[in-house]
């Protein structure tokens, strides 16, 4: 990945002594499984105001939950409040807020004005922690921030590492970064292409994504417009009348890859003693609408990077086994944003993207016994005797081994484990532990 000189922060942290590890939680389950492979803190949605409506998003009664399931691990539970208001959006944010505060939330990430003045004034226990929607990518803003009473900014994700030292460099307050994730193609999400093709408005937690559909591209074959000579017109895919009356000129062939805007994914796990020595204090994992098997890698892998850096800077060395860990989580190529350089064509993904990662959540450990090595596992999809399976989880070293024989609690011998949330009991070669996963390749 990117190479460059390394960014001096000669400053003290303004309150972190350790960088801040800080996952993603689409429902309450994914914040118990972020929660136990390290996480410091989680971002949550609400049912209001959050920028991922499609994911399933938390009662109140749940966020409750999550924050007592929070503080027996010493996490903290963020609430994403990150919409642009229209008029129609603020008669209903002031109850809202008090029960986020009623509910023990520690703090709400937010963009608009409206809703920072208002919990300010209405909750000011609550922390306010600006939204990387409002693309804050230099000091002085940065400043005008803190000067509002806010306690950490999260960085546009377009800000470089020497940005972020000078930023640190002037400006006494907590930064945030996303160090993990999908990437916008548009600017810190201000696409509108949602907005045009579905009336889904990206801004009020409604974006469907257009950049990662499949385009085709045409020319307009009226006269006026048609540049595409006869000789190339015989060439091409047949012509095809998507407008009323007008016929369009295929400008690519049908064998060719159809166009599309996706970006590569953020990944600077190699990264890590970088992000650590240039003062950036939270590092924010994306993807709260990602799977449980996806969090819990990706979390795991940071986990242990950040943990071994912070015991012993000097000496540090990254683990391949990270990595490789990472990949098994990946859902596309990765690279790092825009922390070393701006990304240029060799960072979005023009061909067809390798599909999704290669390994499937398959069961949790429930119970391990020491003395028989057997282990009480829930199925979460379908495995059976014979198949390749991997343990692994925030205690252990993950390992590999072939299922052996299944048995279901009543003793009665299984030839598969086939049905949903079924538990199963199986011998494992090595010792597991509650919350341990087990995974199968797809």
């Amino acid at each position: 990945m990117g190479t460059m000189t390394k960014p001096q922060y000669k400053g003290k942290r303004y309150r972190l002594d350790k960088p801040e590890l800080l996952a993603p939680a689409g429902n309450l389950e994914k914040l118990k499984f972020a929660v136990h492979y390290g996480a410091d803190a989680v971002y949550i949605g609400g049912q209001k105001y959050g920028l991922r409506s499609g994911a399933d998003n938390f009662s109140f009664e749940e966020m409750r939950e999550g924050v007592e399931f929070a503080k027996k691990y010493g996490a903290k539970v963020f609430v994403a409040t990150n919409i642009y208001a229209h008029n129609e959006d603020i008669a209903g944010i002031e109850e809202y807020l008090r029960n986020l505060h009623e509910a023990g939330i520690a703090a709400i990430i937010v963009a608009d004005p409206a809703i920072v003045d208002t919990a300010r004034r209405l909750v000011p226990e609550l922390e306010v922690h600006l939204s990387t929607q409002q693309s804050t990518l230099n000091w002085q803003a940065v400043s005008f921030w803190k000067e509002e009473g806010l306690p950490r900014v999260v960085l546009g994700r377009e800000t470089s590492l020497e940005e972020i030292a000078e930023i640190k460099q002037h400006v006494d307050i907590e930064i945030e970064s996303f160090i993990h994730g999908a990437m916008c193609s548009s600017y810190s999400g201000r696409c509108v292409l949602s907005n045009h093709f579905t009336d889904r408005d990206s801004n009020r937690g409604g974006c469907c994504q257009s950049c990662r559909w499949k385009y085709d591209l045409f020319e307009d074959g009226r006269p006026e417009g048609n540049w595409v000579s006869e000789e190339d017109q015989a060439e091409a895919a047949p012509p095809q009348h998507l407008l009323p009356g007008v016929t369009q000129l295929p400008l690519h062939q049908p064998e060719d890859n159809q166009f599309t805007m996706g970006s590569k994914d953020l990944c600077m796990l190699e990264s890590i003693p970088d992000l650590i020595e240039v003062g950036i204090d939270s590092f924010k994992i994306e993807g709260r609408m990602k799977s449980i098997h996806y969090v819990a890698t990706v979390v795991n892998a940071y986990r242990k990077a950040i943990d071994a850096y912070m015991a012993d800077p000097d000496n540090y060395v990254l683990n391949p086994e990270w990595l490789e860990e990472l990949q098994k989580a990946a859902n596309r190529p990765l690279n790092t944003g825009f922390f070393y350089d701006t990304p240029d064509h060799e960072d979005h993904i023009y061909e067809p993207e390798e599909k999704a990662a290669p390994y499937d959540f398959a069961g949790l450990v429930l119970e391990y016994d020491a003395d028989t090595g057997m282990a009480l596992i829930q199925q979460r999809n379908h495995f059976k005797p014979g198949q390749e399976v991997e343990f692994f989880g925030p205690d252990i070293t993950s390992f590999k081994q072939t299922v052996g024989e299944l048995w279901d609690e009543e003793g009665n011998k299984l030839d598969a484990a086939r049905h949903p949330l079924q538990k199963i009991r199986m011998k494992v070669d090595h010792p597991v532990a509650y919350f341990d996963m087990m995974r199968k390749r797809k």
